[in-house]
C-alpha cells in the first residue's frame, strides 16, 4: 500500500471506528436509569393515592344519600379533609416526578450537547487528515506502480472513509434534532411544574377553608343537633325569601330575545373534566321541590370540593363576587361571570376558590376556579347558568330578606336564562 495512504488513512480509520463503536454509549446511563426508577416510584404512589381518593368519594356519595344532620355534615367534612389531603399528596408526588423528569432531561441534554461537541471535533480533525493526503502523489504512484489493484484499493479506502464521515454527520444532525426535542420537553415540564405548584397552593387554601368550616359549624351549633336544625331552618327561610325577592325583581325587567342573536348547538365545552349532571335546567322535579320559582335556572354538575372548573368558551370576565359576604347561604356564594363572543354569557357558582379577576381574558378550558359549597348548597357541586349576553348585567341591590344589606350578583330578565344543554356537547348519563 502507498506509504502516504498508510500513514494518513490508518489512524483516521481507527478514529472513525472508535466513533462508531462508542456512539451510542452515554456516561449518564446509570444516572438516567436511577432517575427513571424514582419517577416510577412517584407514579406508583400517585396511583395508590388516587385509589384512596376514589374510596373517600364513594363514602361521600353514600353520605349524600342520607338525611341532613349535624352528624352527617361533620362526617362529610372529615372525609373531605382526608380526600383533600390525598389530593395534595397526588400533586406533591406529581411535582416530585416532574422535577425528576426535568433532571433526567437536563442530563440527556448535557449528554447530547457534549456528544455533539466531541464528535464535531473528531470529524473536523478527520477532515483535516483527509485533506492532508497528497492526492497528487497518489497519481504519481499510480503512474509508476506496476500493481494498479493496490492503488485502486487505496482510493476505495478513501471513499469508504468519506462515506463513513457522511454517515456520522447525518447521525449528528439526528442527535441535534433529538436535542431540540429534549429542550422543548424540558420547557413544557418546567411550565407544568409552575402549574402544579400553583395547584398545590390552591389545594392547601381549600383544605384550610374546609377545616375552618368544620370549626365554625362546631362553634355555631355547640355540637348539638338541635342547634344545627335551627341554623338549617333559618338558612332555608333566608334562601327562600331571597329567591322570591330576586325573582320578583327579574320578572319586572323587559327583554325581547332575538333568536338570531344566539349561536347554534355545541358551541360550549364542558366546565369539568369528568361530567355527571345532577340537575337539569327548567321545571324539574328537584326544581319544584327546592326553588321558590319551581324552575332551576342552570345545570348542576357533581364535583367534589376543590375540583378544577374551566371556562366553557373563550371570553372576558365581566366580574366575580361572593354573595355570602352580605347574605350568607342564600344564593350563589362565590361566582364568576364570563362573556363570550358568540352571544352567550356563562355563570359559575358555589365555588370554593376564584382564580380570575374582572377584565381577564380567558380561553376555552382555562382554569377559572374550584368547585365548592358556598352560597345555598346542600353539598359541593358546580352550578352553571347561561344567559343571552345582551340581557345580563351585574347589579348591586339592597335585600330586604338579608337585612337591607347590598348584594352584588348577575341579574337578568326571566327569558334571558337559557338552557345550557342546548349549547354544551351531547350528554349521555352514566
Amino acid at each position: 500500500m502507498n506509504p502516504i495512504i498508510k500513514s494518513k488513512a490508518k489512524p483516521l480509520l481507527i478514529v472513525i471506528g472508535l466513533l462508531i463503536i462508542f456512539s451510542g454509549i452515554s456516561v449518564f446511563a446509570q444516572t438516567a436509569s436511577e432517575l427513571k426508577d424514582k419517577i416510577s416510584d412517584r407514579n406508583s404512589e400517585i396511583a395508590k393515592l388516587e385509589q384512596q381518593i376514589k374510596e373517600y368519594q364513594k363514602q361521600l356519595d353514600d353520605l349524600g344519600g342520607q338525611a341532613n344532620s349535624l352528624k352527617v355534615q361533620l362526617q362529610k367534612l372529615d372525609l373531605t379533609k382526608k380526600k383533600l389531603s390525598a389530593d395534595i399528596g397526588v400533586t406533591e408526588n406529581k411535582i416530585s416526578a416532574t422535577n425528576l423528569e426535568i433532571e433526567r432531561l437536563s442530563l440527556d441534554i448535557g449528554n447530547k450537547e457534549e456528544k455533539i461537541s466531541q464528535d464535531k471535533g473528531i470529524i473536523a480533525k478527520s477532515l483535516r487528515q483527509v485533506n492532508e493526503i497528497d492526492l497528487q502523489s497518489i497519481l504519481q504512484n499510480l503512474l509508476s506502480q506496476d500493481k494498479l489493484s493496490e492503488i485502486w484499493n487505496e482510493v476505495e479506502s478513501l471513499k469508504s472513509i468519506q462515506a463513513k464521515l457522511g454517515e456520522r454527520i447525518e447521525e449528528l444532525k439526528s442527535v441535534k434534532a433529538d436535542l431540540e426535542d429534549n429542550k422543548n420537553e424540558a420547557e413544557q415540564a418546567r411550565q407544568e411544574l409552575v402549574n402544579l405548584k400553583s395547584e398545590l397552593n390552591d389545594q392547601k387554601k381549600i383544605n384550610d377553608q374546609n377545616t375552618a368550616d368544620k370549626n365554625r359549624l362546631l362553634k355555631d351549633t355547640k355540637n348539638k343537633e338541635s342547634e344545627y336544625n335551627k341554623i338549617l331552618a333559618a338558612a332555608i327561610a333566608r334562601k327562600t325569601a331571597f329567591e322570591k325577592e330576586l325573582r320578583d325583581y327579574e320578572s319586572q325587567l323587559k327583554f325581547i330575545l332575538d333568536p338570531k342573536s344566539l349561536p347554534g348547538g355545541g358551541v360550549l365545552a364542558w366546565p369539568l373534566s369528568n361530567i355527571y349532571i345532577t340537575q337539569l335546567f327548567g321545571a324539574t322535579v328537584d326544581a319544584k321541590r327546592l326553588y321558590t320559582s319551581g324552575s332551576h335556572n342552570g345545570v348542576d354538575f357533581a364535583a367534589s370540593l376543590g375540583t378544577p372548573v374551566k371556562a366553557v368558551a373563550g371570553g372576558v370576565v365581566l366580574g366575580t363576587g361572593d354573595t355570602d359576604q352580605t347574605c350568607p347561604k342564600a344564593s350563589y356564594g362565590k361566582w364568576v361571570l364570563v362573556k363570550h363572543s358568540n352571544g352567550l354569557t356563562s355563570l359559575y357558582a358555589h365555588l370554593s376558590l376564584i382564580k380570575v379577576a374582572k377584565g381577564d381574558n380567558v380561553a376555552t378550558g382555562q382554569l377559572i376556579g374550584y368547585s365548592g359549597s358556598t352560597g345555598y348548597s346542600t353539598g359541593p357541586h358546580l352550578h352553571l347558568t347561561v344567559y343571552a349576553s345582551s340581557a345580563v348585567e351585574i347589579k348591586s341591590l339592597p335585600s330586604k330578606s338579608c337585612g337591607g344589606r347590598i348584594y352584588t350578583m348577575p341579574v337578568a330578565p326571566i327569558n334571558a336564562y337559557l338552557d345550557p344543554m342546548l349549547y354544551l356537547p351531547p350528554y349521555k348519563k352514566k
